[in-house]
């Protein structure tokens, strides 16, 4: 008998969000003529840039023709991709980068959850409260999490609160923890740290020996000066720091699937015996593994971004999310809902009215205007009376939507 990872049992039976869609679809199959507008799961709607899409055409014609052909590529990454990324990402920041320290993916998702792979099991890791529930969830199948106790929180993980009382900004731990993840412009709250708060992380990493994986997939929509964009801008941070980015909600890829991740050189592990062990190359041992590499169609797609065209058109894509995100902050802030996000980030953190729970305040919305949302409980304790919305929606559907939630409260 094969015995089974039985990490995997101590987690929910289902994914958070698929339960949130069982709740959706039997809301849908007693109420079959209902029209939902869905602000909840931040998948995108706006079509892929147009320059991208040409781009992926040319790379389909390239692999009809066996001159041009290509089969398995560079586990990495293709050169030219890696290349665009350091020269219109990082070059302009002052963040200097080599190919060998970026591999491009899938999808940030698939990086954040198979990381811990080259870390020991019986790490500490620290998170901010609430959290993107993927973070949490891959650290549990390996055992890195401990027991789930009363109340959401697991028994070796260290939570740091993001509330009203400290505007959302997550307290730094008394004492060492050895990983710690930080996700800015941050999912759920939309929340964004300066560069003297993220200093304020990248010192203590320093002092305490701690690895921090930072996510920064919603970095594109950062519209204010003085907030950082790679945690690199950061002096030190080379030494401490794994950054993944993600093309999923730049240029619209939830569904061609592709991000990369940056693992500077100075990174590095400890053994037992105290040998320091660099990640860069233990991470590209991994994927050479498990990974056959993003396909040639879709790297050329993303290389599209970077082109003039490209930029012009994603920063079109991220402008017209970000209007969405004006008009549902406005709307909002005019019933007296408190709110927090929806500047810098695509999300919004909304305090339920009168005390109501997440999951009262989602079924409200969702019975009486329906209209669709993310409970904030399932992003974590910390996210008990909130909700997620999101702005990636249609502009008219968004308005719609807003003149149907401001009737309801």
């Amino acid at each position: 008998m094969a015995l089974v990872n039985e990490h995997f049992l101590k987690l929910p039976n289902n994914y958070f969000f698929s339960d949130l869609e069982k709740k959706v679809n039997l809301f849908k199959v007693t109420h079959p003529k209902a029209d939902l507008i869905r602000l909840g799961t931040g998948d995108v709607t706006l079509p892929l840039p147009q320059a991208c899409t040409e781009a992926m055409h040319r790379a389909v014609d390239e692999l009809a023709h066996a001159a041009t052909f290509r089969g398995y590529g560079p586990e990495e990454g293709y050169p030219f991709l890696i290349d665009a990324i350091i020269k219109h990402d990082y070059a302009p920041r002052g963040v200097h980068l080599e190919r060998s320290e970026i591999f491009v993916n899938d999808g940030s998702k698939s990086d954040t959850g198979h990381i811990g792979d080259i870390l020991r099991h019986d790490n500490s890791i620290g998170v901010t409260d609430p959290i993107y529930p993927a973070y949490i969830d891959s650290n549990v199948s390996c055992g890195r999490a401990g027991e789930l106790l009363a109340g959401g929180k697991w028994s070796n993980v260290i939570y740091m609160p993001c509330l009203p009382e400290n505007n959302f900004i997550p307290p730094i731990p008394d004492h060492r923890v050895d990983i710690i993840y930080l996700c800015y412009p941050n999912n759920p709250t939309g929340t964004v740290l300066d560069k003297s708060e993220l200093k304020k992380w990248v010192n203590y990493a320093l002092e305490n020996d701690t690895l921090i994986i930072f996510d920064g997939a919603y970095e594109a929509y950062i519209q204010h000066a003085g907030i950082p964009h790679s945690i690199y801008e950061i002096k030190g941070a080379r030494k401490v720091a794994i950054e993944m980015r993600s093309f999923s909600k730049t240029a619209g890829f939830t569904g061609v699937r592709c991000g990369y991740t940056v693992i500077p050189k100075e990174v590095t592990g400890g053994t037992l015996a105290g040998k320091r062990i660099p990640l860069g190359p233990l991470w590209k041992r991994h994927q050479e593994t498990v990974f056959n590499g993003t396909s040639y169609i879709t790297q050329r797609g993303a290389e599209a971004i970077y082109t003039p065209e490209g930029k012009e058109q994603v920063k079109a894509h991220i402008q017209y999310y970000m209007n969405n995100a004006r008009i549902m902050k406005h709307a909002l802030t005019s019933i007296g809902l408190k709110n927090t996000g929806g500047e810098d980030a695509p999300y919004l953190w909304v305090k339920a009215p009168d005390g109501m729970s997440s999951w009262k305040f989602f079924e409200k919305l969702l019975y009486e205007a329906q209209v669709v949302t993310t409970p904030g409980v399932g992003f974590g304790p910390s996210g008990e009376g909130y909700l997620r919305l999101t702005a990636f929606g249609e502009k008219e559907r968004i308005q719609e939507a807003m003149q149907r939630l401001c009737r309801c409260l």
